[in-house]
């Protein structure tokens, strides 16, 4: 299914330089719920490293250490500060056509980055399950709501794959 939403991508993006766009309705699906939780970030990576330890084991800091010891301390505090500020980043460029861009920009560079470091399109997708359980959990979730992060995540995923393949989209 994975393959079939990336191939519409590739079909997308073809035939319409503003195929990042998301529907009004979506981003402020995402918007909303992001608010609700973009504060917290160590609890949101704490649930990504309990869900997938093998994520956890690609940080040097805290490969084969003990989650819950490691949850207090600064690194872990820094990393989550910085996955969050991404994602706030990325979510405060949705939706506005003069930011297409930029968000292509942001994306290729998150897949080159991680490219070099070993992360695979595996390690990504457990990330998007993750995080999805999270909001989940922790928003007023709603069909609308899954709806949204799953074009959020297929249109994102789609620019940082092509990036961890070593294509970057232009």
């Amino acid at each position: 299914m994975k393959f079939l939403v990336l191939a519409l991508c590739v079909v997308a993006a073809a035939a319409d330089p503003h195929w990042l766009m998301m529907p009004d309705n979506e981003v402020q699906a995402v918007k909303s719920t992001w608010a609700a939780v973009n504060h917290d970030e160590v609890e949101i990576l704490y649930a990504v490293f309990k869900a997938h330890p093998d994520i956890q084991a690609r940080f040097p800091k805290f490969a084969g250490k003990d989650l819950d010891s490691i949850k207090g301390s600064a690194d872990f505090a820094i990393h989550a500060s910085r996955i969050v500020s991404f994602f706030n980043e990325f979510i405060a460029l949705l939706g506005h056509e003069n930011t297409q861009p930029a968000i292509k920009t942001i994306l290729n560079q998150l897949g080159q980055t991680h490219r070099n470091r070993g992360i695979t399109k595996q390690q990504f997708e457990e990330f998007h399950d993750s995080l999805t359980v999270y909001l989940k959990g922790h928003t007023n979730w709603n069909a609308a709501a899954s709806q949204a992060w799953d074009d959020a995540f297929d249109k994102m995923y789609f620019v940082v794959f092509s990036a961890l393949d070593g294509h970057p989209v232009a």
